[in-house]
């Protein structure tokens, strides 16, 4: 494991790169629509989704299910890769409601932009950035969602400043993630893996 936060970058961008490209290639964590639905993810609307929206799916919860996004809103997706949640906020937020949805990683984005085009979304803007550094004003947004993606960042602080910086007076982030416990020994996070398995 590196403490290189370059290194760290790529290594999390050449990752995600399979798995935006052979998502059934992944064996070390859950990716895909059965995974989305084992986090809380309604059934029909998985299913009713085209495979190419689902299939590279890697998050570890539901952030929309930690509260409503309305239409007319401007949402925020850190780390949108293939686009599963930034898409579904699309379709609530409406034509009227916009969604920003950020990854670093260029092969998940294009995915992202095939899958909202496959949808007839226009409210989506895809942007390659990393989330340290959110190309948006500040408080321009009502809600900010992530998922399982602020454990991957080695600038952390940087990414929750960022959050904070983009939403408006009364906003929220709405954050799935996953966290090492307190008591988990060296040994136990060798075996697990690194940051990226």
């Amino acid at each position: 494991m590196t403490d290189n936060p370059n290194a760290i970058r790529a290594a999390v961008t050449s990752r995600f790169s399979q798995v935006a490209s052979s998502p059934g290639q992944e064996k070390k964590f859950p990716v895909g629509p059965a995974s989305a639905k084992k986090l809380g993810y309604d059934y029909s609307e998985i299913d009713a989704l085209p495979s190419s929206v689902t299939d590279s799916f890697c998050g570890v919860g539901n952030p929309l299910g930690l509260g409503a996004v309305l239409p007319g809103q401007t949402v925020l997706d850190l780390g949108s890769g293939a686009g599963l949640d930034c898409l579904r906020a699309a379709r609530r937020v409406r034509p009227t409601g916009k969604v920003i949805g950020v990854d670093m990683c260029p092969e998940m984005v294009e995915k992202a932009r095939r899958n909202a085009r496959l949808l007839g979304l226009n409210n989506v803007e895809l942007v390659i950035a990393g989330i340290e550094k959110v190309p948006l004003p500040d408080a321009s947004v009502d809600v900010v969602i992530s998922n399982g993606v602020f454990n991957l960042c080695p600038d952390k602080p940087g990414v929750l400043a960022e959050a904070f910086r983009v939403l408006r007076a009364g906003g929220r982030l709405q954050m799935a993630d996953i966290l090492l416990e307190e008591g988990v020994t060296p040994e136990e996070v060798a075996r697990k893996g690194s940051w990226s398995n």
